[in-house]
C-alpha cells in the first residue's frame, strides 16, 4: 500500500517556494520552477486536494501588537476525566496559541502569548481547576 500522495519533485519545489512564503503568486513561483503560473496554479489545487497543503499562515511579531509575554506551560492533569473539559477551555481562549497532547511528561504542552505577567498569572489561576502546571518563559526566539 502506497501512503506517500501522487506527489514529483515539481511538487516538491511548489511546496518548497510556499513554505518560505506563501504569499507568492503562482506566476512568481512559475518563473522560479520554471513554468506558468496557471500551471503552478493547477500543481498547488492538486496538492490541496490531496491534503498535502492544509491551508496558509502568516509570519508575525506579537510584540508589536502588545503581546509581550511568551510562555510554555506543561499542564498535568488531576484525571483523566478533565480532558475534554480541560481542551473546552484551551480551545475557547484567545491566548493560548497552540495546545499539544504529549506523552511523556506531562499531559499537555500549551504556548500562551499574553500581554502582562498579571494576565499569565490569571491564566495559571485557571489551570488548576484542571490540574497542576509547569511554567517555562521565552527570553528570546531563535528560530
Amino acid at each position: 500500500m502506497n501512503t506517500k500522495p501522487d506527489i514529483d519533485e515539481i511538487d516538491l519545489q511548489i511546496l518548497e517556494h510556499l513554505l518560505m512564503d506563501s504569499s507568492l503568486s503562482h506566476k512568481h513561483i512559475g518563473e522560479r520552477i520554471p513554468m506558468t503560473g496557471q500551471a503552478v496554479g493547477a500543481r498547488i489545487r492538486k496538492l490541496q486536494d490531496l491534503g498535502v497543503i492544509e491551508g496558509y499562515t502568516l509570519r508575525w511579531n506579537p510584540d508589536k501588537i502588545g503581546l509581550h509575554v511568551h510562555a510554555f506551560v506543561t499542564v498535568f492533569l488531576h484525571s483523566p476525566k478533565a480532558h475534554s473539559t480541560f481542551q473546552a477551555y484551551a480551545l475557547e481562549h484567545k491566548h493560548i496559541a497552540e495546545l499539544h497532547r504529549v506523552s511523556g511528561e506531562g499531559c499537555y504542552w500549551m504556548r500562551v502569548r499574553i500581554s502582562t505577567p498579571a494576565e499569565l498569572n490569571d491564566i495559571l489561576d485557571e489551570l488548576l481547576r484542571y490540574g497542576n502546571y509547569k511554567l517555562s518563559l521565552s527570553i528570546s526566539q531563535v528560530k
